[in-house]
């Protein structure tokens, strides 16, 4: 299987160098830019790519590589602070630019036999994102293309098959991005379109089988989209021996538990341990209204049960995981871990306390390829394009303490908001769409009645991974319907809001 290696330096944008990658089927995995010479080889990629980055090539600490990854003979693409890098280390001269170019520019291709921008119109829309240019390129190295304003937006080193960009191909922004990367991996590199969820299904089945062998596995079911496709997949492999353990916090949507239930019990016939614990939950988050501090509460129980019933499960060596790629990433990324803004994760800590090795077969998947795993398993739809949901549940959703009654508040208000969305047709357009039960009352007339009731906010989002999201301006008429029915269907609720903030510099959730 063909595979390229991307070095991150920072940027932002790294993981989406990597989800462009695999969008044209060759596997790629990202490591920091501190990885040694020695590892790179053992890697044995068919290219490399630089990410950009923060920093400037002109400080003290700016993150470098050994230069000898210029002399391997594999290709390599700059992208930004990579091209920057590249021309630095190389012999070139890298300035503070007179103009700094943030956001769109318009790229003139200035060679047209470059195999790097072949099959770009003569001029096209980029997107910048630097402080730092190049003033002189490097021995050996030609300019392909500028910007409008003089910028050295791409260089080339044939010979030795080094390439660079100022720009960032792998944003939606860069009109013709996606060829770019194709020129680089099919004409440049060689590489071939070998990586499928197809070929992935069928090796995976085989490491867990061999990996396993006679043990037992134990997994934590949400009925989320990573956690259900694991469960399929390594019930595929070992039949029997996986066993799930379901857990109702009492925090979960309308229905829910319900159907985890039928779909994975009576459906797949997947060995399943349903745990009602809702009032230990309750119990504990009686009285508490810091978001951080529920999150950390419902983590807390939620290994104490998980751990209690696990135990009861003899023989059992293993606990699986829907560990997602992005989260591998970020515990090795070159900037660190990310500030903590959601401190709670299915099973976090579960595998040191109980003593079991860890399963996790996405870990070098992203969503998208996940619910691609999904598809390719003949998961229904209602599973694999689900909308994310928070492990914390409606808790979060309720701004506040969280009672029986202010559940059953947002839970009601949430099922029509998921009803009328599907119903519609919007729903596998949008990233996520849920109701949020704010912590103040309004004044409402009912009939010839006031009413003193809660107010409920709606947060409707298009988003390609979460990182960022817009909100999204549904028909009026739909977001009247919605309004209308929690109104007169939620007893409780008199009035309805709608949050047109985007992320940033908002967040998803409320809390």
């Amino acid at each position: 299987m063909n595979r390229v290696l991307i070095l991150d330096f920072g940027s932002q944008y790294t993981q989406l160098i990597a989800r462009r990658i695999r969008e044209e089927k060759v596997y790629c995995e990202i490591y920091p830019c501190t990885l040694p010479l020695e590892s790179i080889q053992t890697f044995a990629p068919q290219a490399i790519v630089l990410s950009g980055g923060p920093a400037s090539v002109l400080a003290k600490n700016s993150p470098k590589i050994d230069k000898k990854i210029f002399s391997l003979g594999i290709p390599v693409l700059g992208i930004c602070y990579g091209l920057q890098l590249m021309a630095h280390l190389l012999g070139g001269k890298v300035v503070k630019a007179l103009k700094r170019e943030y956001g769109q520019a318009l790229l003139h291709v200035t060679d047209h036999s470059s195999l790097l921008l072949e099959g770009l119109s003569e001029s096209t829309v980029v997107w910048m994102s630097h402080g730092d240019s190049i003033s002189k390129i490097p021995p050996g190295f030609q300019i392909v293309g500028q910007t409008a304003n003089g910028i050295i937006a791409a260089i080339a080193d044939r010979e030795k098959k080094l390439f660079a960009l100022q720009f960032h191909p792998e944003v939606v922004h860069t009109e013709q991005g996606r060829q770019i990367l194709k020129n680089f991996l099919f004409k440049i590199a060689g590489t071939l379109p070998d990586w499928s969820m197809g070929s992935f299904i069928k090796d995976e089945v085989k490491r867990i089988n061999y990996k396993i062998s006679k043990d037992r596995v134990i997994l934590g079911l949400s009925g989320g989209v990573d956690s259900s496709v694991a469960a399929v997949l390594i019930h595929q492999a070992i039949g029997n021996q996986l066993t799930c353990i379901f857990i109702n916090n009492g925090l979960l949507r309308k229905g829910e538990a319900e159907k985890v239930q039928k779909l994975f019990s009576r459906h797949y016939h997947i060995k399943l341990k349903y745990v009602d614990a809702s009032s230990l939950f309750l119990k504990a988050l009686k009285g508490v209204v810091d978001p951080e501090e529920k999150r950390k509460i419902i983590g807390k129980v939620f290994i104490q049960v998980f751990e209690r019933e696990a135990k009861k499960i003899k023989g059992a060596r293993w606990l699986a995981q829907g560990t997602l790629y992005p989260d591998v990433i970020e515990s090795v990324s070159f900037k660190g871990p990310s500030a903590v803004i959601k401190s709670h994760h299915n099973v976090g800590g579960l595998p040191k306390t109980m003593g079991l090795k860890l399963l996790e077969p996405f870990r070098e998947l992203f969503k998208d390829e996940v619910r691609s795993v999904g598809r390719e398993l003949g998961m229904p739809d209602e599973i694999i394009n689900r909308h994310p949901f928070p492990g914390p549940g409606l808790a979060i959703r309720i701004l506040g303490d969280v009672t029986p009654e202010r559940l059953r508040l947002v839970r009601e208000a949430d099922a029509i908001v998921m009803e009328e969305i599907k119903g519609s047709g919007w729903y596998e357009k949008l990233w996520q769409s849920f109701a949020v039960l704010l912590p103040i009352k309004s004044v409402g007339v009912m009939g010839d009645e006031r009413t003193y009731e809660h107010v409920c906010a709606l947060r409707i989002v298009r988003s390609e991974d979460g990182m960022t999201a817009d909100w999204v301006d549904l028909p009026h008429p739909l977001l009247g319907r919605i309004a209308n029915r929690i109104i007169n269907e939620v007893k409780g609720i008199n009035r309805v809001v709608y949050d047109i903030t985007s992320k940033p510099p908002g967040t998803i959730e409320w809390e």
